[in-house]
């Protein structure tokens, strides 16, 4: 069932459960989702309610949780406020929330939950309210509670037969590579979210196996979040051919997975769905990187993409 209740302060929040999971979801502002759990343990997500900047269309709020952008990332454009009240649509114990359209852009966002046995979907959805062509991608970005790292799969395909590059590795101009929060290995790349480190760094992949993971020790216990979605072959993706990034700077770490690029035509929407899983009690090694995938490996195989 789907539970209105208060929560950090906000009177309009919706709660869905999926086994010993639970996810809340606000109609405050947003669409934000802004806790995701155990039930009764922490809250994955990181919470920052005192982060924001001015813009010239008003102050944006980082919040935390999980939000929705249309990539590429342009400033004010990216920053447009989020702090209107949405609409909600309860369908059976699923919970749907629908932002105002932002007068910028002509876009309209919306977020649905759906609970399954063991995880949670999050459909995000881009409908174009304006006039005219609008090219972009959805962009669904999950603010992580800090103390973690990020795990990304690089590209699978290793035949030495191809004698063309297959795997891109995207560098933002602040990006150092010497940078110890950044592990590059054979298969995974890791992104360390430090707090006593100094300013941020990015990376972005063309991740084609369809999973990024975080790993953090929450009460003394390693939890490992999966986010999994359904990468389409043939097709652009923006940032030059991501769609798996992650940044992080000294206060949080954002996990993200990107939508292809499309020409989305006045009326028309865009969908991305990532399908999220908790496991607790896990134990990976992050400076064994054989092990480390095997480990992964095996977790993964209690896991399914979304529909």
């Amino acid at each position: 069932m789907v539970e209105k209740l208060e929560y950090a302060g906000y009177p309009n929040n919706y709660r869905i459960s999926a086994g010993n999971l639970e996810a809340i979801v606000t109609a405050d502002y947003g669409p934000r989702v802004i806790r995701f759990g155990f039930k009764g343990g922490p809250n994955e997500l990181g919470e920052l309610p005192h982060l924001s900047m001015d813009t010239p269309y008003g102050q944006w709020r980082i919040r935390g949780g999980h939000r929705l952008w249309h990539a590429p990332e342009a400033s004010p454009r990216s920053y447009i406020p989020d702090n209107e009240p949405l609409e909600v649509e309860i369908e059976g114990d699923s919970v749907r929330v629908t932002a105002p359209v932002e007068v910028a852009t002509g876009i309209r966002k919306s977020m649905r939950l759906i609970p399954g046995e063991n995880y949670i979907d999050v459909e995000h959805a881009l409908t174009n309210a304006g006039l005219w062509p609008v090219e972009l991608a959805p962009w669904a970005i999950t603010i992580m509670a800090a103390g973690g790292t990020a795990i990304i799969q690089q590209a699978v395909d290793r035949d030495p037969a191809n004698l063309l590059p297959n795997r891109l590795l995207r560098l933002w101009p602040y990006t150092d590579l010497r940078d110890p929060r950044i592990v590059l290995g054979t298969d995974l790349v890791q992104l360390r979210q430090d707090s006593s480190a100094s300013g941020p760094t990015k990376l972005g992949l063309n991740n084609d196996s369809g999973w990024a993971a975080y790993y953090n020790r929450r009460n003394g216990e390693g939890h490992l979040f999966i986010k999994r979605f359904t990468i389409e072959p043939l097709v652009v993706y923006p940032d030059n051919g991501c769609t798996v990034e992650s940044y992080t700077n000294p206060e949080f770490l954002e996990l993200e997975s990107l939508g292809p690029l499309v020409l989305l035509e006045p009326g028309e929407a865009t969908y991305h769905v990532e399908r999220w899983y908790l496991m607790g009690g896990v134990s990976l090694d992050l400076d064994d990187e054989d092990a480390l995938m095997q480990d992964l490996t095996d977790l993964l195989e209690c896991t399914t993409d979304p529909d």
